[in-house]
């Protein structure tokens, strides 16, 4: 299982266990007590890895909150900070917008046979490759699967792809990486905190109070759902200035850095979900 810190994971077999919910919360009372000691210090946004996410989207997210995602990216990349893009299925049809941007070679091969294998799982499971969109996408103004593609990719701006990570690796370069996994939302928000990602961009259409282990920020695609859902939503990125958009999400996304809850964590969603056998969509 390789290395890690006894101080900051503990484990615990149920199986050997008089009564594991009492000796769960024991292990979980020792790491709150390490946890209590720890001080918070100031670092540079170099220091900064985020992860991109949409889920539910609708007509508008390619052009509000997807495209001002993009911009966020750009400026954290800039900064020396970290970028990771997952969802590989939502890039079918608009894979070689981010494979144009790959640094080498070997990054591009890379990007290639991460798209190819994914839709290699698709067949070898008997799943048609273009089984996007879903039907809240198509309801919210989606119509094909390259349309909705083309929104995903927006996330990732227009940065130089610098990596591509598969599951369960750990992103090590500064940049915009790629990262192997479905586009189901629970599943990738878990990828992408395992990765590294300190907290994860999600942008939403048609809305979801979906959480995961690190915070998880909500920006809106349209006014409606912000208002209609505002306690999951976090900010609406809908607007005619997407620069002054990114600019305030930038600040949001600081404050949250610094210790402001998001509306996930007030509410208290946090999920976990792994990649299991079979197909995740």
């Amino acid at each position: 299982m390789g290395t890690w810190n006894e101080n900051r994971v503990k484990f615990l077999s149920v199986q050997d266990c008089e009564d594991e919910l009492e000796q769960g919360i024991e292990l979980i009372n020792e790491l709150k007590e390490i946890a209590s000691k720890d001080k918070r210090e100031k670092v540079p946004a170099s220091k900064l890895k985020i992860g991109l996410k949409c889920g539910g989207s609708d007509g508008f997210s390619g052009i509000t909150a997807n495209a001002v995602c993009g911009l966020v990216t750009d400026e954290i990349c800039a900064m020396g900070g970290t970028a990771v893009l997952t969802e590989v299925p939502e890039m079918f049809g608009a894979e070689t917008i981010l494979f144009q941007r790959c640094i080498n070679k070997e990054i591009f091969q890379k990007g290639v046979n991460l798209i190819n294998d994914f839709k290699k799982y698709f067949k070898d499971h008997g799943q048609p490759v273009s089984e996007n969109p879903s039907p809240g996408n198509k309801e919210g103004g989606i119509t094909t699967l390259e349309e909705k593609s083309l929104g995903c990719v927006q996330k990732g701006g227009t940065a130089p792809v610098v990596d591509v990570l598969d599951y369960g690796d750990t992103v090590t370069k500064s940049g915009l990486n790629l990262l192997n996994g479905p586009g189901n939302d629970i599943v990738s928000i878990t990828n992408l905190s395992a990765v590294g990602c300190h907290l994860v961009l999600f942008t939403t259409g048609r809305g979801t109070p979906l959480g995961g282990a690190v915070p998880t920020i909500k920006i809106a695609s349209n006014d409606t759902i912000a208002t209609r859902k505002s306690h999951w939503i976090d900010y609406s990125a809908y607007g005619f200035d997407k620069q002054a958009n990114a600019n305030e999400l930038l600040e949001l996304i600081k404050k949250v850095a610094d210790g402001e809850l998001t509306k996930n964590e007030i509410q208290g969603n946090h999920e976990i979900a792994i990649f299991k056998d079979g197909v995740t969509l």
